[in-house]
């Protein structure tokens, strides 16, 4: 959940009310937030130095306040305000208004070139808007806490802000290679080009993190005005001619995106939040996009910001089932419009829900069904028993999983608990088999190289687990009991979970022994007597070829006449894979056929 930091006494001001801590607490609980924490300026950065000495900062008391993380319009004063005073019924839920200028409606053309790097761009104007210090400065935080939030540290969707009056349209979206891009970066006293931008900010705290989304590119994206003023590098740094100030009267809102729906969402969220402040409140002006279209001679037109309102139907009766309370439609409706989510009755038990444009969070009737709980009062609804005599039980797998783990710490071994997602080479290239072998699921937009496939074995996350703690003394006894993941086309979503028992002894020598009394131990519990005539009255070890292990040095386990896992001396190529200098024996088994 993000946290957002909001001024005490400006967040009262604009309740009209003030309260104590504890009476905000209780507000917050009820409008679904958490107070987090009550702090001041001067102790948030003394925090963050170590030391309050020589810290110059005012005294006045910030709430720092948890907001679920798909409500994008409570992340600065402006949502937050504007939202619990509909809660309170203190006001009327806003409209919001898309309004097309009489004339010369404001243009930006796209490039094709554009389709290469950043193939999205949304935009908006805010005419004759009055801000103050404090305005302004929930203004540009907003914009970073969308940066962070919804727009995955500019990845997705980057925001440039410009004062219109500074610059004049109609505007060019382009790409262009970085010697051909010139122009004065944001708070800058000179020029660079756009690989001298990318040098610039190669040590800057903040903006050195979205370098690499496009520092490999060819082309750079770049907004242009008809005279040539660079208005912005997305999604790195906005030109300093346009920058906005206090005395801006009429803003300019681009969003460049790889994400076309979520650059709608943080040009709505930015729209509806700041168009309060505009001389006709609750407006923002159209702006004219046009993209290329390859396929043929004829561009696409589009208006934004879109500002759309849409209405669902919702059973009133279906949703106080759900959620437990006894409520008429009629006070279900007011629950809802109270979460700002004007509603009224139609047809006895039918209500018709208008979601706003600021409501990008509701997605599905259940959402709905939320705000009336949370409306109600979570603490409002009764506790009830259950009609149905049913009597709790732990869930088998689970309680055998537990009973091995204390067996397995008592003998010794120290549990682990690793990441379910790895890397593709520590599943496969790490341990001497082939991606295209394994039975892996695959992530289909991994966010890091750390996290590209479900794990497929426990074996590789001990392994490393083992080598980030190289310095502790020897032997290293790690075991861990969980599942894993395998690609299953039988499975209802093609996949299935499976969970294994796997341990690692490491030591100046392999202890295969001790891993093999570790199996003998774990079947002697689990009753599975030894089967000295290798049949199916019980277990046996049996020899096998496997590139994890040295060669003949691998052995199956089967229990019962069914090979259940592996065990083994690791093969010196896989442990020198995972930076390990000694000699280590593992196994690993399947515990489902036990259950």
């Amino acid at each position: 959940m993000p946290t957002i930091g909001v001024k005490r006494d400006l967040l009262f001001k604009a309740l009209g009310k003030t309260y104590s801590d504890d009476e905000f607490q209780v507000l917050c609980f009820k409008f679904g937030l958490e107070l987090d924490e009550v702090t001041t300026e001067k102790q948030m950065i003394a925090k963050e130095q170590g030391s309050d000495h020589g810290v110059d900062a005012s005294e006045e008391v910030i709430y720092k306040i948890d907001v679920p993380a798909n409500r994008y319009d409570l992340l600065c004063l402006e949502g937050l305000s504007t939202g619990l005073l509909i809660f309170l019924n203190k006001i009327p839920t806003p409209r919001y208004k898309a309004i097309r200028p009489t004339a010369g409606m404001e243009r930006i053309t796209m490039s094709p070139e554009c389709l290469k790097v950043r193939e999205h761009i949304v935009a908006a104007i805010l005419r004759n808007v009055t801000l103050t210090q404090e305005s302004y400065n929930n203004f540009i935080d907003l914009q970073d806490k969308l940066h962070q939030n919804i727009g995955r540290k500019r990845s997705l969707v980057s925001i440039g802000t410009h004062d219109l009056d500074t610059v004049k349209g109609p505007f060019l979206y382009d790409a262009r290679p970085p010697s051909e891009i010139r122009f004065k970066p944001l708070n800058q006293d000179k020029e660079y080009t756009g690989a001298e931008i990318m040098q610039l900010y190669a040590t800057h705290a903040q903006l050195k993190q979205y370098l690499p989304i496009i520092k490999d590119s060819p082309v750079y994206p770049v907004i242009y005005d008809s005279n040539g003023v660079v208005l912005s590098l997305p999604p790195i740094i906005n030109g300093d001619h346009s920058k906005i100030t206090l005395d801006t009267k009429n803003i300019f809102i681009e969003c460049t995106a790889t994400d076309l729906t979520k650059a709608k969402i943080v040009v709505d969220t930015i729209v509806c939040a700041f168009s309060q402040y505009c001389k006709t409140k609750y407006t923002a002006e159209i702006v004219e996009v046009i993209y290329p279209t390859l396929q043929s001679d004829v561009s696409q037109t589009f208006y934004y910001p879109e500002l759309k309102y849409r209405t669902e139907e919702v059973n009133s009766n279906k949703a106080i089932s759900y959620i437990g309370i006894k409520q008429t439609p009629g006070q279900v409706a007011e629950l809802l419009s109270k979460m700002s989510l004007k509603s009224k009755v139609k047809d006895k038990d039918m209500l018709m829900v208008e979601i706003p444009p600021t409501r990008h969070d509701v997605i599905h009737t259940c959402d709905i069904y939320e705000d009336i709980a949370i409306a109600y009062g979570y603490n409002e609804i009764e506790k009830i028993v259950p009609n149905i005599s049913t009597i709790a039980a732990e869930f088998p797998l689970n309680k055998l999983t537990d009973h091995l783990r204390s067996e397995l710490a008592q003998a010794g071994f120290t549990e682990a608990l690793t990441f379910s997602l790895c890397s593709r080479e520590d599943v496969a290239d790490k341990l001497g088999h082939k991606i295209e072998d394994v039975p892996a699921v695959h992530i289909s937009n991994p966010k890091t190289l750390e996290f590209q496939v479900a794990r497929t074995t426990l074996l590789s996350g001990l392994l490393k687990t083992i080598a980030a703690n190289k310095k502790m003394p020897l032997p290293h006894k790690l075991f861990e009991v969980s599942d894993v993941v395998l690609r299953d086309d039988t499975a209802e979503v093609g996949a299935r979970n499976n969970r294994r028992l796997c341990a690692v002894y490491g030591n100046k020598s392999a202890g295969f022994e001790v891993i093999h009394g570790l199996i003998d131990r774990v079947l002697l519990l689990l009753e599975v007597p030894w089967s000295v005539n290798k049949d199916e009255d019980g277990y046996y070890l049996r020899a096998a070829d496997d590139p994890m292990f040295f060669p003949q040095r691998c052995a199956e386990i089967v229990c019962y006449g069914k090979a259940i896992g592996k065990t083994g001396v690791l093969h010196p190529d896989v442990l020198a894979k995972f930076e390990l200098n000694f000699p280590c024996s593992a196994m690993e088994i399947d515990i489902e056929p036990f259950l």
